[in-house]
């Protein structure tokens, strides 16, 4: 015989609660994490605890998360596990923050580290005056600087006493490379070369301006610019650390 329908019908009879030993080890598990939480925070917040009152106030915080964890024993085998859902997401979000809120200062300078290690040239500024240059795969300090409001990408040479341009780069400043005289001789790496002295309006390297800079137009093609030692004289000082170089002005 099929079971009454409508309201002669029998309801549903409640789902059976899990067996009250997996409740309790829930519940010490809940507790070893409450705890494992403040444990941590009195170890990375060692001064919060200031004086009786804080620590009443802790006790008591932990006094009602435990009275509120006993609803644990009553809840439905559904309800318990809602329960213990929403309560591991919030732990996980409290700690999150706290981790976050311990180590700021470590986080505050990782933004900073990524734009160095994957910058294209641009300097990266890192402290009041102070800009830092990567070293690029091939061991050379590479920055892109503005000459007369153009970009032109500098490769810096200690062993350079001028700041020289490329006809290409020069070209793009507004300097017409084959209207210089090319009476300056220097030796190079292939041979003695000629350049052209000549002022440009503006040379800038991030936030550094010097204005009315005297560079040289190198008049043989050049793969690129050279920033040299007439630039790195006008700041207060440049050095390496490991492969970054440092200049501060």
């Amino acid at each position: 015989m099929s079971e009454p329908q409508g309201p002669w019908a029998r309801p549903e009879p409640p789902p059976a609660p899990p067996p009250r030993r997996g409740r309790v080890l829930l519940w010490l598990l809940l507790i070893l994490g409450i705890g494992g939480l403040l444990a941590f925070l009195f170890r990375a917040f060692p001064e919060a605890v200031r004086d009786g009152q804080d620590g009443f106030q802790v006790v008591y915080l932990l006094g009602f998360l435990l009275l509120l964890s006993t609803g644990l024993f009553r809840a439905s085998r559904s309800a318990l596990k809602d329960h213990l859902k929403y309560a591991a997401i919030w732990v996980a979000v409290i700690g999150v923050i706290a981790v976050g809120f311990a180590y700021r200062d470590v986080f505050e300078g990782a933004a900073q580290r990524l734009r160095i290690a994957f910058s294209d040239g641009t300097p990266v500024a890192t402290g009041e005056r102070e800009l830092v240059i990567p070293q690029d795969p091939n061991g050379a300090f590479v920055i892109v600087g503005l000459v007369n409001g153009q970009r032109v990408r500098f490769m810096v040479d200690t062993g350079a006493t001028d700041t020289v341009l490329s006809p290409a780069d020069a070209r793009r400043a507004g300097i017409d490379p084959a209207a210089q005289s090319y009476d300056s001789l220097s030796e190079t790496a292939n041979g003695t070369g000629r350049g052209a002295r000549t002022a440009v309006r503006s040379l800038e390297v991030g936030p550094i301006v010097v204005n009315d800079f005297e560079v040289v137009v190198n008049q043989a093609p050049m793969s690129g610019s050279l920033l040299g030692v007439s630039f790195l004289n006008r700041l207060q000082s440049f050095h390496v650390e490991g492969r970054k170089l440092v200049l501060k002005w």
